[in-house]
């Protein structure tokens, strides 16, 4: 198979199978006409961006929280001003 037509969809293809287990990483290049250390390194290249999917999951949900805390505090600040204008104009 020629390079420039190896798209990313067959590179996860492929490298999914890999990851399965079901056939061995010769079957697999033989099969699909590359060579095994392609295989290996596209499953690795898988495994490699999982673990960047799901850090970044981590920062988002750890981002959300620290937004969280802020705007949080923000209406604390904002209902004692409240407080304050009511008090002030003896509402």
């Amino acid at each position: 198979m020629n390079r420039n037509l190896r798209t990313a969809a067959f590179k996860q293809k492929i490298a999914i199978e890999a990851l399965k287990g079901d056939k061995t990483v010769n079957e697999i290049a033989k099969e699909n006409g590359v060579h095994p250390v392609q295989v290996s390194q596209w499953k690795k290249e898988l495994m490699d961006g999982a673990e960047i999917v799901f850090g970044r999951r981590k920062k988002k949900s750890d981002n959300s929280e620290g937004e969280k805390a802020v705007l949080e505090r923000k209406i604390g600040q904002l209902t004692v001003e409240v407080d304050w204008l009511k008090k002030k104009l003896g509402l």
